[in-house]
């Protein structure tokens, strides 16, 4: 007889390891996994690089929990095609771009720049 193990989602993998985690940012991150999730429904998350993560047909986004002083976000672009948006991305790597947030309040100014930012990759590997 097999007995067969229920996978736990990738969604509620995520919300125990919030749920645990001890963190001096954890409503950012919170407010922050909202946002991107909310902003297009494509979008699908998981645990992966020890932190939660978003996909759609291939690794989007994943927080960088080791920053205590702000909230860092790395962005990847594997196919080359980069989205510049310098009102939320740093850096200049050839496969990644990141975001920091400061505050509660930083979020809510950058909000509707990331919920964009998040629709336009959408777009580009839709149409890559």
């Amino acid at each position: 007889m097999t007995i067969r193990k229920n996978k736990i989602s990738g969604k509620d993998q995520v919300d125990e390891f919030i749920a645990n985690l001890d963190h001096p940012f954890k409503k950012e991150i919170e407010s922050l996994r909202s946002i991107i999730l909310d902003a297009n429904k494509n979008l699908n998350e998981r645990l992966k690089w020890n932190s939660p993560s978003f996909y759609y047909l291939s690794d989007f986004a994943a927080f960088n929990l080791r920053a205590k002083h702000f909230v860092q976000i790395i962005f990847i672009f594997y196919n080359g095609n980069m989205i510049e948006d310098p009102s939320i991305l740093e850096g200049n790597w050839i496969d990644r771009r990141e975001a920091r947030f400061y505050s509660l309040a930083d979020i809510y100014i950058k909000q509707d720049a990331l919920k964009q930012f998040v629709n336009n990759w959408i777009a580009l590997v839709d149409h890559s």
